[in-house]
């Protein structure tokens, strides 16, 4: 036998006689190269079908999708900020205007889906530049953005309609900055609840806004359509403002959680707006961790707001402060005589006690403000706003580039309405402008001045900082619904407001004038409140009690009023 018949072949094939050798290597090569095809016809449909479950991962839902999760899809690639946009964009088309009507959206940003398309290439080629990139936030509609986005700024008002600011809100800049997409503009309680005895959630430009969780309530305000628009996943979260009750508020009402800042942890500049004394910008989301991502962007020093240099020099990282064990060993105060007068709300509260206490922390209950009925009785905060309100506004009008109307005063606002009654003065429910008459005829003289400083010696000296004091406490917890906004309000003080509970199913629906004020399963919500600058302590208090609860998600929107398209529905479209 020769040598190549007594070994086996490269191949593997046993020895074969020589006349028959070339013939059976042949076929014993196709044979090779066809194994060699399944081998990789498998491992490719093995890939092709990883890939596919990959795509076919479970998408968030919008209703309730966080930050971090829709971060986390982008990061994957299972979607696009396109389709975030597309998304949000088509879920407003089914409730704002038609369906329930809820009018949450005065306008949506016609550059929105450009800038998405950006930064969707950016973060293939660059990376992220942080938690928000790409994500959608919605703005109330009197925090200013730059015109080549297309948008209004106009507080509601026809007014301001067309009218050209400088540049973008600081807020808004810094949202930009950190990659997130200015979805649009959110109604409001036209001039924030200022122009008079109007119903929350009106003004001229919107209409009349209603929440969703019972046809035809009551939304609260004035940032009722930052938080209609977050509470049902029109966008991943929103900025609202605040001078005694505008985030907390409407942020109970909608089941949400909502961060009324310190005076000077975030800047007005860009803002339209009540008093510089007491305004303040801050988010309106589902979740602490939300609220508190997008709190870290937006504060810091702005030399064209100078409270701001009050705040500060390094601003936390509020996330850094949610922490589930936050409670233990703190102490919180219950000041019993600002309670809601709501028996529902009121159960709610002192069953949060006992979970507070299960959770760590020892309840001072009560503990009453030193001068509580000094508080509850004075007036001076309405002297502070109608008088700064005039000045104010007049300022940020006369800062403005453009404005088609020609109005440069608020008695040019209050000409403007009597002239433009059927779009502003509209009857029977949104004819008043009294508070504007009463601010017009103010000054800032020697009584302002004493009101102002009355207000921060009730508010601060003698309240807040002397009920912690006194009581030796963390923060003080309240029903939202309650005399909360008003202490922090004319302190200039912060405070966190989470889900607390809902109306009962036994409560019977108030009268709808135009809004119905009180029904079954209406939200309401849980305050902490601090002194200045407190707002990291306040959060991780917040986050704690959020996550031993979960309260939110225990009752959802009315079925009309939750959007039904989804991330799937408009992937590959």
């Amino acid at each position: 036998m020769t040598r190549g018949e007594s070994e086996w072949d490269s191949m593997g094939l046993p020895p074969a006689s020589h006349d028959r050798s070339s013939m059976q290597r042949n076929r014993a090569w196709v044979l090779w190269v066809f194994l060699v095809l399944l081998v990789l016809q498998y491992l490719s449909s093995g890939a092709r079908a990883g890939s596919s479950v990959e795509r076919r991962a479970p998408l968030p839902d919008l209703y309730e999708a966080s930050i971090a999760e829709l971060q986390d899809g982008l990061e994957k690639g299972h979607f696009t900020s396109v389709d975030l946009v597309k998304a949000y964009f088509a879920r407003i088309d089914e409730v704002n205007l038609q369906g329930p009507t809820l009018r949450a959206v005065i306008e949506t940003n016609p550059s929105a889906l450009k800038q998405a398309a950006d930064l969707d290439l950016e973060r293939k080629l660059k990376g992220p530049r942080g938690p928000l990139h790409g994500i959608p936030i919605l703005l109330k509609d009197n925090i200013a953005t730059r015109a080549s986005d297309g948008m209004n700024t106009t507080a509601g008002s026809f007014a301001l309609l067309g009218s050209i600011p400088p540049r973008d809100a600081t807020v808004a800049a810094k949202l930009r900055a950190a990659g997130a997409i200015l979805l649009g503009k959110a109604n409001l309680s036209e001039w924030a609840h200022f122009r008079g005895n109007v119903p929350s959630g009106f003004s001229g430009r919107g209409g009349q806004a209603s929440s969703p969780y019972f046809p035809l309530a009551d939304p609260s305000g004035s940032s009722s359509g930052s938080g209609i628009g977050s509470a049902i996943g029109l966008t991943a979260a929103a900025l609202g403002s605040e001078t005694d009750g505008s985030i907390i508020s409407p942020s109970s009402r909608q089941n949400l959680v909502g961060i009324k800042p310190t005076v000077g942890l975030t800047s007005r500049a860009g803002v339209i707006p009540i008093s510089v004394h007491q305004d303040t910008v801050g988010p309106m989301a589902r979740s602490v961790a939300d609220a508190a991502t997008i709190l870290t962007v937006i504060a810091g020093r702005d030399l064209l707001d100078n409270f701001t240099l009050a705040a500060p020099a390094h601003v936390p990282d509020f996330t850094k402060a949610l922490n589930a064990n936050a409670l233990k060993g703190v102490r919180l105060g219950v000041p019993r005589l600002f309670l809601s007068g709501d028996p529902n709300i009121d159960g709610a509260f002192n069953a949060s006690l006992l979970t507070l206490k299960k959770l760590g922390a020892t309840i001072i209950d009560p503990a009453e403000f030193p001068d509580v009925e000094e508080m509850l009785a004075s007036n001076n905060e309405t002297l502070v706003l109608d008088a700064d309100f005039k000045v104010d506004v007049q300022n940020y009008i006369e800062g403005l580039l453009k404005v088609p109307t020609g109005v440069k005063t608020l008695a040019d606002l209050i000409a403007f309405n009597t002239a433009h009654a059927s779009e502003e003065l509209i009857p029977p429910f949104w004819t008043d402008q009294s508070e504007f008459i009463r601010a017009e005829n103010t000054t800032q003289n020697a009584a302002f001045f004493a009101a102002l400083a009355a207000d921060r010696d009730l508010g601060q000296t003698r309240g807040i900082d002397a009920t912690l004091a006194k009581f030796k406490l963390d923060a003080i917890i309240i029903p939202t619904d309650g005399f909360t906004s008003t202490p922090a309000a004319i302190a200039g003080y912060p405070v966190v407001t989470v889900p607390l509970g809902f109306q009962p199913d036994n409560v019977t629906a108030t009268p709808a004038r135009p809004t119905i004020s009180n029904a079954p399963g209406l939200p309401f919500g849980l305050s902490f409140m601090g002194t200045a600058f407190s707002e990291f302590k306040l959060v991780g208090l917040a986050f704690a009690y959020e996550q031993a609860t979960h309260t939110r998600l225990k009752r959802l929107a009315f079925p009309a009023a939750i959007p039904k398209t989804q991330l799937a529905d408009v992937i590959g479209k």
